[in-house]
């Protein structure tokens, strides 16, 4: 099944909007409850895992094949270097989220501190959008899937970027107009994705699996280490169980 023009545009809108409804909520909050937040997002965090690998990654293998598994890996494996390059120069969520973070990023120092928030909301925002365009050049059921636990997951990821925004001196009106770019910054993503795994079909299983590998390492370095550090990981790891259940449900229904 492929999906039309409208249907895309549907899902950009989708995911525009949910991330704007997530800042919304973290702006008029201001603080959310650590233990509701993990479990959200460690459910958000299950419901991605499958997403990546039976969306994303299956479907590629099932494009190429035995003979051509290795474009799978290459793509993995590319999706993850990509995103762990661009790692090194931002800093991480749980970072953001004002939890202490080990890890110290190459150049970090020398940027102004607004500028690393946006690009930590960047780094996950982009790589999200093209997953989802790049999807669309497949099965229009798995990229509706995909659709569904990103925006998802942008809801909580929303309210807790925009907090530090605030701690940081950043003013109210910035903070939002910084929310609007980055939801606009996904939207491109999608349409870009959508653009790029239309050029060449030789491509397709190269682009799927390096979307997989970016979301699974997002998932891994970021969502579930957030998840577990506040002291609440056991009912984030049940919440990300049942997030594996439940897209498994839904990819059964699309």
């Amino acid at each position: 099944m492929e999906a039309t023009l409208d249907e895309i545009i549907y899902c950009c809108l989708g995911l525009g909007l949910s991330s704007v409804a997530g800042s919304v909520i973290g702006l008029a909050v201001r603080r959310i409850p650590h233990k509701w937040n993990d479990i959200f997002l460690g459910l958000c965090a299950g419901m991605m895992l499958t997403a990546s690998i039976v969306c994303l990654v299956m479907p590629a293998v099932g494009l190429t094949g035995p003979a051509g598994w290795w474009q799978v890996a290459a793509g993995v494996a590319a999706g993850v270097a990509l995103i762990g390059t661009l790692d090194r120069f931002t800093p991480h969520l749980h970072h953001l989220s004002g939890i202490g973070d080990a890890e110290r990023h190459a150049g970090a120092e020398s940027l102004n501190r607004t500028l690393l928030f946006v690009m930590a909301i960047a780094l996950h925002k982009l790589p999200e959008g093209l997953a989802t365009g790049v999807s669309f050049n497949g099965d229009a059921g798995n990229a509706f899937a995909i659709s569904l636990t990103i925006a998802l997951q942008n809801i909580p990821e929303g309210m807790v970027v925009v907090t530090p925004l605030l701690m940081a001196g950043v003013r109210f009106l910035n903070t939002a107009l910084i929310a609007l770019a980055v939801a606009l910054l996904e939207m491109t993503g999608v349409l870009a994705g959508f653009l790029l795994g239309d050029i060449s079909a030789a491509l397709l299983p190269f682009m799927l699996s390096a979307a997989g590998g970016a979301m699974l390492y997002v998932i891994s370095d970021e969502m579930i280490p957030e998840t577990h550090s506040h002291g609440y990981q056991k009912p984030a790891t049940y919440a990300l169980v049942a997030g594996v259940l439940l897209m498994l449900f839904i990819e059964s229904l699309v």
